[in-house]
């Protein structure tokens, strides 16, 4: 099956804006930019035909070609990612079979999060959008309850049900469970990781409904699909030991930079 990844990225970030060119020192003290990790990440994708980053501002836009990286250029008017990339497939001559949104500010992301969902895609024909959760380890879930207490917008936590169909999502920490994990003990809080794969036909549905009301809410775009009937898939991915954490505020650049040391990625 054809798969294209796409990047969304755009400058105007409410929460942290310029995000996309923030810099992040490797294990080797490189600096390299935000959006060139996420490339680097979506090009260790195997399966993939097409790495794109989809932005609107021309200084995104001239950092990833100078990189590298191929650009496909959109509007302002898109209010998330998955707007962004319903922009970017509808300019294309030939649309994949299966799209998958590599969000711009998860570098971290390992391939084969990425791989899993093409695969349950390809498995599937009439599934329209899967979304990978790794269950949290007893730092992360302290990680998700620090910013929490402080008041930060940190990650995002996923609930589904017997068939892996998404309940909810939330910058709250769910399940509520009232008690805290010990190490190498089992939670049932699910981190839910910043990656789509997609239908075209469910982005171009997407980019006619208007913005539901937990979406706006919650900042999470994935549940206007939900408002709408459309099930978003969970699709349970390892970490293989790996530390995982998106970039969602200024204090996540000290934490991610000493994930890249620990994973030796320069």
């Amino acid at each position: 099956m054809s798969v294209t990844i796409l990047i969304p990225a755009r400058y105007a970030s409410t929460r942290y804006p310029g995000k996309p060119l923030v810099e992040l020192r490797g294990a080797d003290g490189t600096p390299r930019s935000l959006i060139r990790r996420s490339w680097d990440a979506a090009c260790r994708v195997s399966g993939a035909d097409r790495v794109c980053v989809a932005t609107d501002d021309a200084r995104i836009a001239d950092h990833a070609r100078g990189f590298g990286a191929e650009v496909v250029m959109t509007s302002s008017a898109a209010r998330n990612g998955t707007e962004r990339c319903a922009e970017a497939v509808a300019a294309m001559s030939n649309r994949p079979e299966i799209v998958v949104n590599l969000q711009g500010d998860a570098p971290l992301t390992p391939p084969w999060f990425v791989e899993a969902l093409i695969e349950r895609m390809a498995a599937d024909p009439d599934m329209q959008v899967a979304t990978p959760v790794l269950r949290t380890d007893a730092a992360a879930l302290r990680g998700f309850r620090e910013d929490r207490r402080n008041d930060r917008v940190g990650g995002t936590t996923a609930v589904f049900d017997r068939a892996d169909r998404a309940m909810y999502f939330s910058k709250e920490v769910l399940p509520y469970t009232g008690r805290d994990f010990a190490e190498g003990e089992d939670n049932p809080v699910f981190h839910h990781v910043g990656v789509y794969a997609y239908r075209p036909s469910a982005l171009e549905a997407y980019a006619g409904w208007p913005e539901g009301r937990l979406e706006r809410w919650e900042g999470l775009e994935q549940l206007r699909f939900m408002e709408n009937g459309v099930p978003v898939h969970c699709v349970e991915v390892d970490a293989r030991g790996r530390g995982f954490w998106e970039l969602n505020n200024p204090v996540d650049v000290a934490r991610i930079e000493a994930m890249l040391r620990d994973q030796g990625l320069d």
